[in-house]
């Protein structure tokens, strides 16, 4: 059975943003016509506010916190309670202290369902405060790319990945967006869209399982590449 699976930020909306009005009912109608699931790092809340009810509760399933947090229609199917320990949250406190980028924004370590979401720029009320210029600075520096290496070589039972476009996504290893291929047979037809399939982005992972099992993965530079790709699906 053919299944389509899509990343959230950047594959159906621009970054942290709801999704276009021109694209909200084509894509309302595509989940009403196939098996559509969602999987994002993003809470629940995020994931309704980015997509609204229509579409979160047309699809199969929505995975949020990569997988960690699921939901059919208002029933939460299953939740990981994992808990972020101490010495990783000291070592993400060293790294903010450490942090020469001056733009401070709110929470840095934001604990969800599963795992954590930690941002030297911070998520606070204005979402979009100091974003580009923490884009830039990354793009020059690649300070999350260094600060996941360390990670990974500090703590080797830590799933770390590049989450959009300022924060890492942390959990226990195995807990990266992969994770949702136990609940699909092994016929389905998968196929799988996402904006940060790159080796250290956080659908990578999905990408190379979903690969294996011989499905499709499509790398969206930009999320209205997704528009046109599902147009021949009609």
């Amino acid at each position: 059975m053919k299944k389509f699976i899509f990343d959230v930020d950047g594959t159906l909306t621009p970054s942290r943003k709801k999704i276009e009005h021109e694209f909200w009912a084509p894509f309302l109608i595509f989940c009403r016509n196939h098996d559509v699931y969602l999987v994002t790092g993003s809470d629940r809340k995020k994931t309704l506010e980015q997509l609204g009810l229509d579409i979160c509760y047309t699809c199969k399933r929505v995975y949020n916190c990569s997988g960690s947090d699921a939901y059919e229609r208002d029933v939460n199917v299953y939740r990981d309670d994992w808990e972020l320990p101490k010495k990783v949250e000291r070592f993400l406190e060293d790294e903010l202290a450490y942090s020469c980028f001056p733009i401070r924004n709110g929470l840095h370590i934001e604990r969800r369902p599963g795992g954590v979401n930690f941002s030297i720029l911070g998520r606070g009320k204005d979402a979009f405060e100091g974003r580009e210029e923490y884009v830039k600075w990354d793009k020059e520096r690649l300070e999350r790319q260094d600060i996941a290496d360390r990670l990974r070589n500090a703590f080797p039972d830590l799933s770390v990945a590049l989450g959009g476009q300022t924060g890492l996504d942390l959990g226990p290893l195995g807990s990266d967006k992969s994770q949702i291929l136990r609940d699909f047979n092994e016929d389905d037809e998968l196929h799988f869209f996402g904006d940060r399939m790159e080796e250290g982005g956080n659908d990578y992972s999905l990408a190379v399982a979903v690969q294996k099992r011989c499905g499709f993965a499509y790398n969206i530079e930009n999320y209205t590449k997704t528009w046109k790709l599902l147009s021949k699906y009609d």
